[in-house]
């Protein structure tokens, strides 16, 4: 039997790019009828807070009224919130989920009927979804940790027939059945639906020959990533290989599909620890990452190297490099997004002029000139022969 463990570590440790998220879903103009549907659901609430106080077993008292009047408020803040303001920032986000499951949670503990306060649990659910989706698995293992303390109480109170009515007080049965109800459907039907969420996520920012992370993948990746270094130098080498289509119209596209996915391997292998790597089109590479014990100029002529020494192909590969750093608390020192979309734009037009020198060359961008203008102008690697 195949070992999960490494591929359900990197679930668990996964964190959703919710900046990224939002503006996928603001590309495919996908946000306004996210917020409509989700504005309703406090409208659905109210519903069921209403009605909590005209039945019988429900919200009773000044601590019901009471209680019935904060849910209310909170429910058509909800609606209010979503349906007239922009998408909440991430810990707004994570404020309103929080503010949800107390409010859910409350009105289920105080309703006089313990049978109805367990299902009121299982409401529940709509945030966990929400928080799965957004948030990732840590936040939904949070969520899932309230909502079974929550069924735990409850299910303790009806037993006791402490606070409410003594209907199913000493129905110990019931409780457990009430308590893996709830289980099932946070504990279980949650995680595995996250997980699956989580795997075709990775499958749609992954190129499918390589396994190596596509465009997408590493524009999801790389901002975060260059956040993280605080010392050091952050890189990005663009590498695209040298005469590839004369490779698919001599030898075949399987030929060439065996070249990229060798050449793939062999980037793994040369590129530093921790580094990030994607193709990003037909024939072309990037590898970006924090530099620690060398320079750029070692790193990018090492993954050239590399490439041109692979072995068993046909024909020799070579490949055209260009490579741009800058330091790391400079980065720190302007927007990030913007700096990062200037590295690549820089190593890009460095690979290009590498191409201009004849291929099998390597290029580095100006450091100085990385955080302004994508000018290739400071050292070149001669083509081998």
């Amino acid at each position: 039997m195949t070992d999960i463990r490494p591929m359900v570590r990197t679930w668990w440790r996964h964190r959703v790019d919710y900046r990224v998220l939002i503006e996928t879903l603001e590309l495919h103009s996908a946000v306004g009828p996210l917020k409509v549907f989700l504005g309703f659901g406090g409208l659905v609430s109210l519903l069921i807070t209403v009605t909590l106080a005209l039945t019988h077993g429900g919200l009773t008292g000044p601590a019901g009224v009471t209680q019935d009047v904060v849910v209310a408020v909170l429910d058509v803040s909800w609606t209010l919130r979503w349906w007239f303001l922009p998408w909440p920032r991430e810990a707004e986000s994570l404020l309103l989920i929080a503010l949800a499951d107390l409010g859910t949670t409350a009105n289920s503990v105080m309703v006089q009927d313990r049978l109805m306060g367990a299902f009121g649990i299982v409401l529940l659910v709509t945030m966990g979804g929400y928080a799965a989706i957004f948030h990732g698995p840590r936040v939904l293992a949070v969520h899932i940790g309230w909502s079974m303390l929550a069924v735990v109480i409850i299910a303790t109170l009806m037993v006791t027939g402490t606070g409410g009515d003594a209907q199913h007080e000493g129905d110990l049965a019931l409780a457990v059945g009430v308590v893996l109800a709830n289980f099932m459907v946070a504990a279980v039907v949650l995680p595995a639906m996250h997980f699956v969420h989580w795997l075709l996520r990775v499958d749609s920012l992954s190129d499918p020959l390589t396994m190596l992370l596509n465009r997408r993948g590493l524009d999801s990746q790389l901002s975060r990533f260059f956040g993280s270094c605080d010392r050091g130098d952050v890189y990005a080498v663009m590498l695209d290989l040298d005469r590839f289509k004369s490779v698919n119209d001599t030898y075949g596209h399987s030929i060439g599909d065996q070249v990229l996915v060798r050449t793939a391997d062999c980037l793994r292998l040369a590129a530093p620890a921790g580094a990030i790597i994607a193709r990003t089109g037909g024939e072309e590479f990037v590898v970006a990452g924090c530099l620690r014990d060398e320079t750029i100029d070692a790193t990018a002529e090492r993954l050239r190297g590399g490439i041109e020494t692979m072995q068993d192909l046909p024909v020799r590969i070579t490949v055209s490099v260009g490579a741009a750093a800058c330091e790391a608390a400079q980065l720190h020192d302007h927007d990030i997004e913007k700096t990062t979309r200037h590295l690549l734009r820089s190593s890009d037009a460095a690979m290009y002029r590498a191409k201009r020198l004849g291929g099998n060359a390597v290029v580095i961008a100006d450091q100085d000139q990385t955080m302004q203008t994508p000018s290739p102008t400071r050292t070149a690697v001669s083509p081998s022969t």
